[in-house]
């Protein structure tokens, strides 16, 4: 859309170059490298860390970790400890059941010879004396 005399100009074409003409009064001019400044090939020399600051940074960051995986392990250690749980009171009871069969048949067996030995051991009646 073209200025005139009468013309209305666009609102988004005024913020661009409001935009555009702040961000160039505000630009620097760029430094040029020159081949004659001298490049130090030394590493600069690192501050020391205070013990102390180190320490607190080390607690700080080891409180944020537990914070944020705090809920995720709970809910893995929960879920690996049900399933655990899961296995190992299946097994548990399936050895009950097998040993808890075994009696109950073992009892049986033990209770009917003890009948069927009691009963042989029994003086039978002569059915003749009886009439």
């Amino acid at each position: 859309m073209k200025e005139g005399a009468g013309a209305e100009v666009d609102p988004l074409v005024e913020r661009v170059d409001a935009l555009l003409q702040r961000r160039n009064a505000l630009a620097e001019p760029a430094e040029v490298p020159v081949l004659t400044e001298v490049v130090s090939d030394e590493p600069t020399a690192r501050r020391a860390v205070d013990a102390q600051a180190l320490e607190a940074l080390a607690r700080e960051l080891e409180r944020a970790v537990l914070e944020r995986l705090g809920p995720e392990v709970e809910r893995v250690i929960e879920q690996r400890l049900s399933r655990t749980l899961n296995e190992v009171l299946g097994q548990a009871l399936d050895s009950v059941r097998t040993e808890l069969t075994g009696n109950v048949t073992q009892m049986v067996r033990e209770a009917v010879a003890a009948s069927v030995a009691q009963a042989l051991a029994l003086p039978r009646s002569d059915p003749r004396e009886e009439s």
